[in-house]
Formats: C-alpha cells, structure tokens, sequence
C-alpha cells in the first residue's frame, strides 16, 4: 500500500510513493533475460514463471540481487518467519499454495537480510483501515528492492459489510499482504492488518500473523500515530512507537 487513498487505501498505496524501488542487480543463477524498454534501457527479467523484473526507474533503497526464478516455483506448504522488533515479535506463517511468487522473493529479502534495520514507516487508523505497513529500508514509503513481480491476488474474500457497492473486499485481522503501486508492481513493502480492512482485492495475500504477533500489533496500534504540525491527530501516517525490524529471520524445518 504506497499510498492509501483515505479508507480506500491508496494502494501503492500499500507500498511507496514511487511504487516498487527497484534496484540494478546482479545477475542470479540460471541468469536473467533482457526486456527491451521504450527508453532503449534493457532491464533485466528473471526466465522462470516469476519473471522479476528489474526497475532501474526506481533504483533499489538497498542492493539485492534478483530472486532465483526457477522454472517450478515451489507451491506446497508454509514457512514460518519471525519478525525480531523492537516492539517485539511479530511471526509470520508464509503460505506458498497462495502465492509463490510472492512468499518466494519475500523469503529472497529475508536470506538478504533487506529487511533488517528498517522501519515500519506507516500506520492506518481509519475507520475501515487498520494496517500496519513496512518493507522500505528509506524508511520514506517510496523504496523497494529494484525490482518489480505479478500479483497473485485472492479470488475469494467476503464482501464489506461497509461497502455497498460490493467491491471492497475485508482483508481479515491478521493478513499479511502486499503493497503496491498498482497493477503487477510488487516489490518489498507489505502490511499487516490489525483489525478487519476494507480493501479492493488488488493486494496479494502471501500469510498469516500470529497470535502473539497481533499482540505486537496491537500495542502499536494503541501507541497511535505521530502527531504533525500540519495534521495534530492524524489516522494515517509515522507510528507514534517507533517500530524498527531489528532482524528478519526464517525458520527452517527439522
């Protein structure tokens, strides 16, 4: 979610200004196929079914190569990641039959340490929004990894009850998702939603937070949000408690 539009969640909104902050990356192994660009630049795209694709538009807030691609992407089962906060944990439950693509570049950032020492720059209060969003090593809501992906988005979530139009679709307490700055621009920033979202189904659902992580939510959800000059109580914006992701860490099974 760059940029939330009000309740709406300006998606990109769930990611940075920018969108996804892409980085010129070494090449990875099995190498990376060329797409010709109308500016004569050649970004490199990974050949697997992924296709991550290099956005030298919008360079990288913290070198990373390009995600392995490999031509069966795994799809089976979970893998459980443990945010290390300074507000303390926060686990993760990746779901690779929901969208491999996505929990594959995420567990890449991960192996990277991209995450590690960055802030959580964004929280949502509003009324049908409570999220809170991380990923951007600027710390400013505009920087990702240097590369772009596909959605993998849900096909089957309740309606809002708060929508009558029907297009809003609640992204349950306790999704992990990602943000974006529109369609097919997946990079590094994700969020975690505190209290059931009202959300149009354009972000990829990767996981699950859990029990002892909402907890960790939630007492940063009741911190509130950083007052401004120009906005003294705002519903969107620099958590009140400072978050920080003081390591990123994967769990492996015995």
């Amino acid at each position: 979610m760059a940029r939330l539009a009000g309740a709406a969640l300006l998606a990109g909104a769930l990611v940075g200004a920018g969108g996804t902050a892409a980085v010129a990356a070494p090449a990875t192994p099995g190498g990376v196929t060329p797409t010709a660009t109308a500016g004569g630049e050649r970004p490199r795209t990974t050949p697997g079914p992924c296709a991550y694709t290099e956005t030298p538009e919008d360079p990288a807030a913290r070198p990373v190569p390009l995600p392995p691609d490999p031509r069966r992407t795994p799809d089976r089962g979970t893998v459980r990641v443990t945010l290390r906060t300074n507000q303390g944990a926060i686990g993760l439950t990746l779901d690779r039959a929901a969208a491999p693509c996505t929990v594959q570049s995420f567990l890449h950032l991960v192996r990277h340490r991209f995450y590690d020492r960055t802030s959580c720059h964004r929280l949502t209060a509003y009324p049908t929004l409570k999220v809170l969003q991380c990923g951007d090593p600027s710390g400013t809501g505009s920087g990702g990894p240097g590369y772009r992906y596909r959605d993998e988005l849900p096909t089957d979530l309740p309606p809002a009850p708060t929508d009558p139009t029907g297009e809003r679709k609640v992204y349950a307490r306790g999704v992990l998702a990602m943000a974006n700055a529109g369609p097919d621009t997946n990079g590094s920033q994700f969020f975690l939603v505190q209290s059931n979202s009202a959300l149009r189904p354009h972000y990829t659902i990767f996981g699950s937070v859990d029990a002892a992580g909402l907890a960790t939510l939630d007492r940063i959800a009741a911190g509130g949000i950083a007052p401004t000059a120009e906005d003294p109580a705002p519903v969107d914006g620099a958590p009140a408690l400072p978050v920080e992701i003081c390591r990123a860490v994967r769990h492996h099974h015995r």
